[in-house]
């Protein structure tokens, strides 16, 4: 009876940690932790990474194309240059890694990708098919909001952005849970007193007769 007691009381204070929840809406893993700046030296470079992407795209000017092409021309000329003169010097050749993928790895990725594509035609069979008005206004609504997006900020800015509030709004979320959702509580009970006073002032200006006759229709 103790050992089972102990068994039931982690996952009883799991459910009763908020700090937890953050980490488990996350997916609870490797993705969660570098969102979450628990491995901290990942966190920071994919962080600088994005930066100096988006420094050389959106205000140096570089296209893609061009940057990926200077940047194997570069690689491509120190592993040849090192491999002559290695052999010149009798010196050890470029520790390069085996170059290949294996099918565990292929396998994975065509799984995450076959996952994605589902969702995406699970959207389009409830819009063709079931005519779903919810999932149409979602998609409506969410496509025009990046096209309005997009009317103002270059594509490498907008996923700069969304970068950097990913690595910044729940790490800060989980760091002050507690003081948001004290302030958020109290903004929504100001919404609801405002919505109800405007919704009585509403129906005040309907007359009676009116109202009498909508509850009789």
């Amino acid at each position: 009876m103790m050992m089972a007691e102990n068994d039931s009381s982690p996952s009883s204070s799991e459910k009763l940690n908020p700090k937890k929840n953050v980490h488990r809406f996350l997916g609870g893993g490797q993705v969660a932790d570098i969102l979450l700046w628990k491995r901290r030296n990942v966190s920071i470079s994919i962080v600088a990474g994005a930066t100096a992407f988006w420094w050389l795209f959106d205000r140096a000017g570089y296209s893609f194309l061009s940057f990926v092409a200077n940047v194997l021309l570069l690689l491509v000329s120190i592993l040849f240059f090192w491999a002559k003169s290695a052999t010149l010097l009798n010196r050890p050749l470029p520790p390069l890694p085996d170059l290949k993928l294996s099918e565990d790895q292929v396998a994975q990725a065509a799984e995450s990708t076959r996952l994605y594509i589902n969702d995406v035609l699970a959207i389009a069979h409830d819009l063709t098919i079931k005519k779903d008005v919810k999932v149409f206004l979602e998609v409506f609504i969410g496509l025009w909001i990046v096209s309005y997006i997009g009317s103002f900020f270059s594509f490498p800015t907008v996923v700069y952005v969304g970068i950097i509030i990913s690595f910044t709004i729940p790490a800060l979320y989980e760091k002050y849970q507690d003081r948001v959702d004290e302030r958020l509580s109290a903004t929504q009970n100001v919404v609801v007193k405002q919505y109800r006073n405007v919704h009585g002032a509403v129906l005040s200006r309907i007359p009676s007769s009116a109202r009498k006759e909508k509850k009789t229709q």
